[in-house]
């Protein structure tokens, strides 16, 4: 239905139930006039009378009783269906899903999601844990979690954590045998823990940075594993050194269980983003759920 006959139809139901143009008028916020030059347009489109019109006051016609009967219900349902939308914005419901990387889904997703979930109960969270870069599009995801720099240009991205740093580790007894690597170089030397990345099909090449400096490294070892977990779980074990997110090992490192090397080559670089489609329409619970998510200094 064209914009003018809706616009018609909502000012007749306000007339016919007010049984007065001044209080329609102040209900729907326009004036009188305007109201009274509505309902003759709409009474010449159709080309019935739908109100008596007297000095005093106004009523509906047999036929404007029918139409209000028919179409008054709706309207009521319709009102009702768009003041219920705007609650969610408050009371938020509905499903997010959400894919993210092992370690983002420990240290900042989780510590938000808990009390978020007991904050708005009638949302669903779907955490789905994949270190592949997955097109969130394709694969019908609100969001994903990423390392900033991963994050493709067509997207809008939010930090959700610190800057991160990397640290390569080892167990005291590996070192004393093996000695402790004095540059990243020396790392060619030693028994390493290499991670392989699904988005590269390929181990990943240890990154270093010192002032201007910057060297990769590609090391040997006799352990490869996709999961960070694993890594540490060498790492402990004395099977080699690991190069891992500083704060994944923080624990063993204050207990003296990991000792650290190579500490002034591994400067801080940006931490997680929680990202998605610049097109696509945010629902009430994702809005509040980035905002939980979101990271202030």
């Amino acid at each position: 239905m064209a914009r003018e006959p809706m616009t018609e139809l909502v000012a007749f139901v306000a007339v016919a139930r007010e049984r007065s143009f001044t209080r329609a008028a102040a209900h729907l916020g326009v004036s009188p006039s305007a109201l009274s030059h509505a309902m003759r347009a709409l009474e010449e489109r159709i080309g019935v009378r739908l109100l008596n019109r007297t000095t005093r006051s106004v009523s509906p016609t047999e036929a404007g009783e029918r139409l209000l009967s028919t179409i008054g219900p709706q309207f009521d349902q319709i009102r009702s269906a768009l003041e219920h939308l705007s609650e969610m914005r408050d009371k938020p419901a509905g499903t997010i899903r959400i894919t993210t990387v092992d370690h983002a889904a420990e240290t900042v997703l989780w510590p938000a999601v808990s009390e978020f979930l007991r904050s708005y109960p009638d949302v669903r969270l779907e955490i789905n844990v994949d270190n592949t870069l997955t097109d969130i599009v394709t694969d019908r995801f609100d969001a994903g979690i990423r390392m900033g720099e991963r994050v493709a240009q067509d997207m809008i991205a939010v930090r959700i954590g610190p800057e991160l740093r990397m640290a390569a580790v080892a167990t005291a007894e590996y070192f004393q045998k093996w000695g402790k690597p004095e540059t990243p170089q020396d790392l060619a030397a030693h028994n390493c823990i290499n991670l392989r990345l699904a988005t590269l099909d390929n181990v990943y090449v240890w990154e270093f940075e010192q002032g201007d400096r910057e060297i990769n490294v590609r090391v040997e070892g006799q352990v490869t594993a996709n999961d960070i977990a694993v890594m540490r779980r060498a790492a402990l074990e004395g099977l080699g050194i690991a190069f891992v997110p500083e704060d994944y090992v923080q624990q063993h490192l204050a207990a003296g269980e990991l000792v650290r090397v190579l500490e002034d080559w591994t400067p801080p670089f940006p931490g997680y983003h929680l990202y998605y489609p610049s097109r696509r329409q945010q629902s009430p619970a994702l809005a509040l759920f980035i905002e939980a998510l979101r990271h202030r200094e």
